[in-house]
């Protein structure tokens, strides 16, 4: 059996500050006679083995195709405006939103209050409702809701691939059939509504709807073209808002102006060119707040047709907001302007 040998370090070496060739020697028999030490002990003792293996690379993150498809319009719009040319031309831009909404019989909608608002809104048709055991039970729901919706049981990487990695689904995914939007006829005795002009950003679409039903706006209102249908993104940015709001759809935005003019209503264009402050405008009984698209604002028609160009102004160094923002902040003060 070997014996291994505890070498001891030589004390000459540890009081002198400089090494002479004969402590050079010294060092490299020492060394030496280690290793040979060294040698005589399995490997398997000291040391893992290397393995000649490559390291996996680590599997990418899986994009839903909406995701791609959103991001893929950004670059597209960056790119064309930095050659200063218009977004597309009208033809491909009609193709995509066509192609849109003719893909939207089947939906996966995920997120808590998301899937919870479209499982307790009796409009909507349910299909399936894939869960993690965890999430069903935050989900809270009467059993009354899920007699009738078949529920299967996944793990949360199974959840990723239905509806890709990137998207927050905590757990639930709820596959769903669209609403149709509503007429302008069934808007009723509404007295404060959204009006959107050509708002395409589904992220910005499903904020709207959020505050829209936190402050109490009787309907959101959007063009039947260059505006976001019901998918993933959107249900999630409006945090089960789009079960809750009323959604109306109009062909052509000037004549839905003039007809909420003939029902009583104020309508109120939003632009930084706006003559006055909204804050000075007078009370109204009914109220239809009109907000453009980032960037190219209110379209010309638009502007002609509302009763009021207005504008908000902001104290601080920042004088625009991101449109979902401005929107949240002018319902905020048309409430105190209702009489």
């Amino acid at each position: 059996m070997t014996q291994l040998v505890r070498l001891q370090p030589d004390a000459r070496y540890a009081t002198k500050p400089l090494l002479c060739q004969h402590d050079i020697r010294a060092f490299g028999a020492l060394f030496l006679n280690y290793s040979a030490v060294i040698d005589l002990v399995p490997k398997e003792e000291y040391a893992t083995p290397m393995s000649d293996t490559p390291t996996p690379k680590k599997t990418p993150r899986t994009m839903s195709d909406e995701h791609n498809r959103f991001h893929a319009e950004k670059r597209r719009a960056r790119r064309d405006a930095k050659a200063g040319k218009q977004s597309h031309n009208d033809h491909r831009q009609k193709q995509r939103f066509k192609h849109a909404r003719e893909n939207t019989v089947d939906l996966l909608f995920y997120g808590l209050h998301t899937v919870r608002h479209a499982i307790i809104n009796p409009a909507r048709q349910k299909h399936r409702l894939f869960a993690t055991a965890n999430a069903l039970k935050r989900l809270e729901l009467d059993d009354k809701h899920l007699v009738d919706l078949p529920v299967e049981e996944k793990s949360p990487r199974e959840l990723d691939k239905m509806v890709g990695s990137e998207a927050v689904h905590q757990g639930v995914v709820l596959h769903v059939s669209p609403i149709e939007a509503a007429p302008l006829s069934e808007l009723g005795d509404e007295r404060l509504v959204l009006v959107l002009d050509q708002v395409t950003d589904p992220h910005n679409v499903g904020a709207i709807m959020r505050s829209a039903v936190a402050l109490e706006a009787g309907a959101v209102i959007t063009t039947s073209r260059y505006s976001p249908v019901e998918s993933g993104v959107l249900a999630k940015s409006a945090s089960g808002a789009l079960d809750l709001v009323r959604h109306i759809e109009v062909r052509n935005l000037a004549e839905a102006l003039e007809t909420l003019h003939e029902a009583g209503f104020t309508t109120i264009g939003f632009d930084s060119e706006g003559d006055t402050a909204f804050e000075k405008t007078p009370a109204q009984q009914k109220i239809a707040l009109v907000m453009g698209a980032e960037g190219k604002g209110l379209r010309q028609k638009t502007r002609e047709t509302c009763n009021l160009l207005k504008r908000l102004d902001m104290p601080g160094e920042i004088k625009s907001l991101n449109v979902s923002n401005a929107a949240m902040l002018a319902l905020y003060i048309a409430r105190g302007k209702l009489v």
